[in-house]
């Protein structure tokens, strides 16, 4: 395995040396891409924050950000944190649009922000949304997240190389497999702690009647078994309340499952959003199914590659 990184710094373009392992780190929803290393300043290196960042990894560009930290310790080195462009989805704005597919409002977002946008499938699904002070990336999620419960399809959204990318999951299928031999250390985890709902409770404030409709929708075996676990929330005017509550019910009506995997052989296509087969002997289970990367932590090292994989199951329930 070979690795380059490149920084330029105006016109000038550097190839530090690396200290140890250069880190790449992506999850599913929610977080940047992340790219973090230690190198050993000279007096030819010259950079700052704001600097473009590559990542090459066997002749392929993995990882394309820009510098937001330097960190100095007392022997002198100097451990460096990039981000790609999600990082600038965590600006706050408001955006009140209609009829906009996935795919539309980040292409509108990612103007009004100068972010360069590559492929974006389409979801299909045009939504309607009044958003306010929120998180640009909140406000592409929550658009993206109606679509995959509308549509009962998985897409993922990521920084693909410094382009904005949106995909079908079923395209992101890969053969790396995961079994008792490359995932020597793992663990397991079935949870109902967190995103496992058994009654959903929805409303609306109605301006014109000045009520508030309320839907709700519950699973009575699941509540005899957990207690009630409900979720609540406020939706749009025009959304069918009912229709959406069952969706939900659907979508969070089950445990959440968790496999977590240290220090497996690295593969650098494996990204947050994958599908990979997993085949693996656990304690009062076989699993043999694709799981979804929910997150991947590449360790790029001088000749040796691992990863670090929290899998979980490849359905609407992510």
């Amino acid at each position: 395995m070979e690795a380059h990184l490149y920084i330029q710094n105006g016109k000038t373009v550097y190839e530090p040396v690396v200290q140890g392992s250069i880190t790449w780190e992506i999850q599913r929803t929610g977080q940047p891409g992340k790219c973090t290393f230690t190198l050993i300043p000279d007096s030819i290196l010259t950079i700052e924050e704001g600097n473009a960042l590559r990542l090459d990894v066997n002749g392929t560009t993995v990882f394309f950000g820009f510098i937001f930290e330097r960190n100095w310790s007392s022997s002198g080195e100097v451990k460096i944190t990039a981000y790609d462009q999600l990082r600038y989805l965590k600006n706050k704005d408001s955006y009140n649009y209609r009829d906009l597919t996935t795919g539309d409002l980040i292409k509108m977002i990612a103007g009004d922000y100068n972010l360069k946008v590559g492929e974006l499938v389409d979801t299909g699904q045009k939504l309607s949304r009044n958003e306010k002070d929120k998180t640009l990336l909140d406000i592409i999620m929550n658009n993206l997240n109606l679509a995959m419960i509308y549509k009962g399809k998985l897409f993922v959204f990521y920084d693909d190389a410094g382009k904005l990318t949106l995909n079908d999951m079923e395209n992101m299928k890969l053969d790396v497999v995961i079994d008792d031999r490359t995932a020597q250390d793992y663990d397991y985890k079935v949870s109902i702690d967190s995103d496992t709902y058994n009654q959903i409770k929805l409303y609306h404030d109605n301006n014109s009647t000045k009520k508030r409709e309320v839907y709700t929708t519950k699973n009575s075996e699941n509540i005899n078994k957990w207690g009630i676990l409900q979720k609540y929330e406020s939706i749009e005017e025009g959304v069918d309340g009912q229709a959406q509550a069952e969706k939900y019910l659907t979508k969070y009506n089950l445990p959440s499952r968790t496999l977590t995997i240290k220090d497996a052989f690295g593969d650098i296509r494996v990204r947050a959003g994958c599908l990979i087969p997993v085949v693996m002997d656990i304690k009062d289970m076989i699993l043999k199914k694709y799981l979804v990367v929910e997150s991947v932590t590449h360790k790029i090292d001088t000749g040796i590659h691992t990863m670090d994989l929290t899998l979980k199951g490849a359905n609407i329930n992510g």
